[in-house]
């Protein structure tokens, strides 16, 4: 059964209606658990606010979780829900109790609220480690397609160099059909003048049993 989806052009009025859902400006409170302290998950938050305009904050709490307000565009906070939402080594989220609110407007950007300084260090070191396993991680990847690619290449020179020989075997063989077009096989001679003798011998004894018979030409 084959089904068909029917396209009508959207009015003016749907089309505002539709823009109007996308920019509505909205509020969320969220608070993450898992393991999302001291594992760079703050900062991967404000990661995934950079460059989309919300505002707000993000800190950790005293019993473990990560307490995030943010305000913004509706869709681009969905977006951002999506994005903290993750497993990925060191970060493991578990889950999000999520509350919508209407924005308030009073965040000029978007903050993470630091605790106690040594806290803070050892957050900063733990997140070095992570980039630093990230970066091995990337590096093992890039080598990996390297000696891909090297591979490949390894290959291609090696039909090049198949091709290159057939190019180089090609005078001969022309070399060769040039010699057996231009001159036949001895054998082939030999049958030819075989033949013609015995045709000529033919000849000869057909006219002397005319001439036995008296005709003459």
């Amino acid at each position: 059964m084959l089904n068909f989806d029917i396209y009508a052009p959207r009015s003016e009025e749907t089309i505002l209606s539709s823009s109007s859902k996308v920019d509505t400006m909205k509020r969320i409170h969220v608070i993450v658990d898992g393991y999302v302290q001291k594992v760079g998950f703050r900062e991967h938050v404000r990661k995934e606010i950079f460059g989309t305009g919300i505002t707000g904050y993000v800190r950790n709490l005293d019993a473990g979780e990560v307490e995030i307000v943010a305000e913004g565009r509706e869709d681009l906070l969905r977006d951002l829900v999506r994005g903290i939402d993750i497993i990925r080594y060191p970060i493991e989220v578990t889950s999000c109790n999520i509350t919508w609110q209407e924005a308030t407007g009073e965040f000029p950007k978007f903050t993470i609220i630091r605790g106690d300084v040594q806290e803070e260090l050892f957050e900063r070191m733990d997140s070095v480690v992570t980039i630093m396993h990230e970066t091995l991680e990337v590096s093992k990847s890039t080598q990996d397609l390297q000696y891909q690619t090297l591979d490949k290449q390894d290959k291609m020179l090696h039909k090049q160099d198949q091709m290159i020989d057939k190019q180089d075997q090609m005078p001969e063989i022309k070399k060769e059909i040039r010699d057996e077009t231009a001159s036949p096989p001895k054998e082939s001679c030999s049958n030819l003048s075989e033949e013609k003798y015995e045709i000529r011998r033919e000849i000869a004894s057909i006219k002397a049993a005319l001439v036995r018979a008296g005709i003459k030409f």
